[in-house]
């Protein structure tokens, strides 16, 4: 589900962003795309210029967390902008060990990050299968 005002956001930030040979705003792109296929899920979208761009996913029946997916667009440099995805450590399982445990980096709480510098296929699919047993795992358990 997206607000007028989040989609507004998103397509001035997708407007501006011109993608690097490192195809990360294609990346970010399909990620979003691949959230926002899933039932009940709705977005907010915070620019921090000069930071980061952040796109929050949250399920409509979420009690405690205020969200179950957080993907950053990491902007210290814009010509080499890359993406930063966090889930919560109990939400996903990462068989690869790619991700990176960041202590309270998750609005206070422990944080699972897996960052994407550069288009990467079988990357982008592990990314997805995060995402949906974050998403699944939360329905599961009521998040």
């Amino acid at each position: 589900m997206w607000e007028t005002n989040v989609i507004k956001e998103m397509e001035a930030f997708l407007k501006v962003w011109e993608d690097a040979p490192q195809r990360t705003k294609a990346a970010f792109v399909r990620l979003q795309e691949h959230l926002a296929a899933k039932r009940d899920v709705s977005f907010t979208f915070k620019a921090r210029p000069g930071v980061s761009y952040s796109l929050r996913a949250r399920h409509a029946g979420q009690k405690v967390r205020p969200l179950f997916i957080i993907m950053d667009v990491i902007d210290d440099d814009q010509s080499s902008r890359w993406l930063s995805v966090c889930f919560y450590p109990d939400m996903i399982t990462d068989s690869e060990e790619r991700g990176i445990l960041i202590p309270f980096g998750l609005l206070g709480e422990d944080g699972y990050c897996f960052d994407l510098e550069e288009w990467d296929e079988k990357y982008l699919c592990y990314l997805e299968a995060r995402m949906d047993e974050a998403y699944e795992s939360f329905l599961d358990r009521g998040g």
